[in-house]
Order: structure tokens, then C-alpha cells, then sequence
């Protein structure tokens, strides 16, 4: 009795370590972050009165609604459309690339792929963006590489022509903005790729050659299996960064709003906080779609 005592007042204490370990980054999470944005999102169910400019706190779905109206309705899609657009792309380029660095690139070579994946994330978020916008004009370096093949009026002429895609210039289109998000977040999909690459058991691979199928083969009824839990915890931090980013909206001019310039707006210089509220609610819901829809399609059972 005296020894299984002994046993229980010690786990006891590591119960009571551990909680006071846990302590301050519980209490910062739930009362600080949760709590800040619970009061936000809370301010959804307001609404602003149009005469007085003044929240009307009464509850209901008036501000909601408002985002099925149609300006409000064409930021929202336009900007999931992005974002699914960007995550797919990601992907589209992320996955050679790490099949690459964990099964045919030497330990120099993968050094090399790291280093050249993770530098751009030492920089300043504003001074890539910039010099993306920079990259983009008329007087950058892409136009003048596509001047001197032929190809510069051929780009305005295929921007103006579809609106889907174009603006005045390819640093002012919805084409510019989505090659900026693609270049700052694909990082975010390349590294969760590679970690589940790497916890590929490879007696599968071998048992897979060894029973006859094809390299393509094994990739795809084996590898790409294996790797769909981190091809989607990568689309969780492009599709999400995407959803809410302001600034590369801002900065590159595409014409139309996104989300996150609404939210950055209507806080901001309209005051409307209510309508903000109700814009924040966007990326929350269709993120939650996102990993339903993940979990359905077994994205989750090999972690």
C-alpha cells in the first residue's frame, strides 16, 4: 500500500508540473487569443446603421446576410477561387520537388534545396512583396525578358482580353498576384511534403518493385497515399494565408477586394466592425470545410 501511495503522489506531481508547465500558453490561448476573437467574431451579429453610422448592438443576421449580396458575394468567391487556385499550383510544384530532395538528391544536394526553399522566408515579408512588384512592371525585369522575346503585347493583349485573369499590366492582374502568392507560400507546402516523403517505410517501395510495378506505379498507388496527409497539412497554411492575406492585394493592384483588404478596410477607415466580423467568419467556415473534406477522404489516417 505504502509503495503504490508512494507511486500515486509522485504522478500526481508530475500532473501538477506539468499543468503549471502548461499554464501561462493555455491561459494566453484561451483567455487572450480565444477570447479576443470570440468578441470579434461576436460583433458579426451587430450591424452598422446607415443614417447615424453607429453599431446597433441587437442581435441578429442582418451584417451576415450581407455577404451573399453581390459585391460582397464576388470578393468572397473571388478570393476561395484564389486561394484553391494557389494551394493546387503549390502542390502541382511542391511534390517533384521534394520527391526529389528525399529520394534522389544527395546530402549536398538536399542541403542545397533546403537552403535555397527556406531563404526567401529569412526576408522581410513587406521587401519580397515589393520586389515582386518591381519584378511585375513594365520597367521590371519579366517585361524585359518578354520584350526582347516578343512576347510583352501578346501578355497585355491575353490580360485585357480576359478579365478572369488580367488588369492593366501584369503587376496590376489577378495573373501577378496569384504567381506572388505562389511564390511566398510554396515553401509552406514543399516542407510538410517532404516531412511525410520521409516517413515513407521504404520496405513498401521495395516490396512494390519487387512484386513488379512500375516506378510510376509505386508513386501512385503507394507514394502519393502515403504523402496526401502532408499534401494537405501544406494546403492548410497556403489555402489559409492566402484567404486571409491584405497585403499582396494591396501592393500588386489586382482590380476587385479580397477578404482580408475588406476586413483591413472595414475595421480600419470604414468602421464598419460589424461587416469586418462577418468577413472573418470566411476563412474560419470554409477552413473547417477544408479539413472536413480531408478527413473524409482519409487525408488523416496515416499520421
Amino acid at each position: 500500500m505504502n509503495s503504490s501511495a508512494t507511486i500515486n503522489q509522485a504522478q500526481n506531481k508530475r500532473v501538477w508540473a506539468l499543468l503549471l508547465l502548461l499554464f501561462p500558453a493555455l491561459l494566453w490561448l484561451t483567455i487572450l487569443y480565444l477570447g479576443s476573437l470570440f468578441g470579434l467574431l461576436w460583433q458579426s451579429a451587430y450591424r452598422l446603421d446607415d443614417f447615424s453610422g453607429q453599431i446597433v448592438k441587437q442581435v441578429g443576421l442582418h451584417t451576415i446576410l450581407q455577404l451573399f449580396t453581390g459585391a460582397n458575394f464576388d470578393i468572397v468567391l473571388r478570393t476561395t477561387t484564389m486561394a484553391i487556385t494557389v494551394t493546387i499550383a503549390a502542390a502541382i510544384l511542391a511534390l517533384p520537388l521534394a520527391y526529389t530532395m528525399v529520394f534522389h538528391a544527395g546530402k549536398r544536394q538536399r542541403a542545397i534545396l533546403y537552403v535555397a526553399i527556406l531563404a526567401p522566408m529569412w526576408f522581410s515579408y513587406l521587401v519580397k512583396v515589393y520586389g515582386w512588384r518591381v519584378l511585375l512592371s513594365r520597367e521590371g525585369l519579366i517585361y524585359w525578358v518578354l520584350d526582347k522575346v516578343g512576347l510583352a503585347i501578346p501578355l497585355d493583349t491575353l490580360l485585357h482580353s480576359f478579365p478572369a485573369i488580367g488588369g492593366a499590366s501584369l503587376a496590376a492582374s489577378f495573373l501577378g498576384m496569384f504567381l506572388v502568392f505562389l511564390y511566398m507560400w510554396l515553401p509552406f507546402m514543399v516542407l510538410p511534403i517532404v516531412a511525410a516523403l520521409e516517413r515513407v517505410p521504404q520496405n513498401m517501395l521495395n516490396a512494390s518493385a519487387d512484386l513488379g510495378a512500375t516506378p510510376w506505379q509505386t508513386f501512385r498507388k503507394v507514394t502519393l497515399p502515403l504523402t496526401w496527409p502532408g499534401i494537405i497539412a501544406g494546403g492548410i497554411f497556403t489555402f489559409s494565408l492566402t484567404l486571409g492575406d491584405y497585403i499582396i492585394p494591396q501592393v500588386v493592384g489586382a482590380p476587385g477586394y479580397f477578404i482580408g483588404m475588406m476586413v483591413y478596410t472595414q475595421q480600419g477607415t470604414v468602421g464598419n466592425l460589424p461587416l469586418a466580423a462577418a468577413f472573418s467568419l470566411v476563412p474560419i467556415i470554409l477552413i473547417m470545410l477544408y479539413l472536413s473534406m480531408a478527413k473524409r477522404l482519409g487525408a488523416f489516417d496515416a499520421l
